[in-house]
């Protein structure tokens, strides 16, 4: 076969494996598991792989190598992990479990199941390595994990290749850009101790419930006042927590949120702002305030190169190639970057609710989509010059 052939071989096998890859997305739909209990996620995906007997790293995670078995290979990653949410989609194959792939993941393992699959049936120019990633939703992050694992480097992958449903692109389309394309996320706790007391005597106390309010105001200047307004960076707060009776002044008050920024350069500064903004508003109401700051995912950079050149296969498959979509979202999927080069492709989702919404239910046809999307995406890493 020569090198002309390829892409119409490959994708006439990815046509005859997407019936059994559809299949296998109800299956994973029906049973989804959180962040590090992937077991059967992961052992099913493996099993469909060919490789039931793949070793286990990170705990849930694995890696199937399918084609030449030497040399350098095209690492092709998707995530095991589902959500803590409560399915409304009302679908026939609904999750029943109170988990939900609510943000595509049960897509992704199905495509690259489709997609290493029907390169069994080729002869692929590189080897084409499938990591199934656990823990990509919550902490401890599993990229990190499979970055480190000798069952990973000792593949020696030359790229790695993530395709992630987005909503925010139209269906027919991938967003494929340049540099920075999703955001650094760290989370954060603000704990403001006052003095509690008796509802009807506030002078006798030290209330943080009003100093906590104020500083959550007062934490949206460092967006709108203290930041570059040509860099993105997002200060949300998600959880606050006071007190429990309505005559009461409590002694604590907390408030969890999180920080995106674009700019990794960014990042330290927004740290700083933030404590000084909440230790400083919390003394001006007598109170104390302690910041704790988690360091999540840094920013997610493809290589120039690497996105060019998937730009032509990816309007082969038939899309259209959006160069400039990025967001403030995050995805572990940064740190493959670090040690190799890495493109991640989000693919229109054509979905009317967000990712994460507990209806969030793609068609079924996006397996076969992002399964193109991730072969372009190999076929550009994998081909010469």
């Amino acid at each position: 076969m020569t090198s002309a052939d390829l892409p119409a071989a490959l994708a006439g096998a990815l046509d005859r494996e997407l019936p059994g890859a559809i299949r296998l997305r109800h299956d994973l739909h029906v049973h989804p598991e959180l962040s590090g209990s992937e077991h059967r996620t992961s052992a099913t995906v493996a099993a469909a792989l060919g490789a039931p007997d793949a070793p286990v790293i990170g705990g849930t995670g694995r890696v199937v190598r399918i084609g030449p078995p030497d040399g350098p290979c095209v690492a092709i990653r998707a995530e095991l992990d589902a959500l803590p949410v409560t399915e409304q989609t009302g679908a026939p194959w609904a999750s029943q479990n109170g988990a939900m792939h609510a943000c595509g993941h049960d897509v992704h393992m199905a495509a690259l199941v489709a997609v290493a699959r029907a390169g069994r049936q080729v002869e692929l120019p590189a080897g084409l390595l499938a990591v199934l990633q656990p823990r990509e939703e919550a902490s401890p992050l599993g990229a990190p994990d499979i970055v480190a694992s000798p069952a990973f480097t000792a593949q020696r992958p030359r790229a790695v290749i993530g395709a992630h449903l987005q909503h925010q692109v139209p269906a027919g389309a991938v967003a494929a850009a340049a540099g920075t394309v999703n955001a650094a996320s760290d989370e954060f706790e603000i704990r403001v101790e006052g003095t509690g007391g008796h509802a009807g005597y506030p002078h006798l106390a030290a209330d943080p419930v009003p100093a906590l309010c104020q500083a959550v105001l007062a934490l949206q200047q460092i967006v709108s006042r203290r930041t570059d307004p040509t860099h993105a960076v997002v200060v949300s707060v998600g959880t606050l927590e006071a007190g429990r009776a309505p005559n009461v002044i409590p002694g604590l008050a907390t408030a969890r949120g999180s920080l995106r920024a674009l700019d990794e350069a960014d990042r330290p500064a927004v740290h700083k702002l933030l404590r000084e903004i909440a230790d400083h508003t919390a003394r001006a109401y007598g109170c104390r305030a302690a910041v704790t700051i988690e360091e999540g995912e840094p920013a997610l950079v493809n290589d120039a190169e690497l996105t060019a050149a998937s730009w032509p296969w990816l309007r082969g498959a038939g899309f259209t190639v959006d160069t400039s979509f990025r967001s403030c979202g995050a995805d572990d999927f940064a740190y493959y970057g670090r040690v190799t080069p890495s493109l991640m492709l989000f693919v229109g989702a054509g979905s009317p609710v967000t990712l994460h919404h507990p209806r969030f239910l793609p068609d079924d046809a996006m397996v076969g989509r992002v399964a193109a999307a991730m072969l372009a995406g190999y076929l550009a890493a994998a081909s010469p010059g």
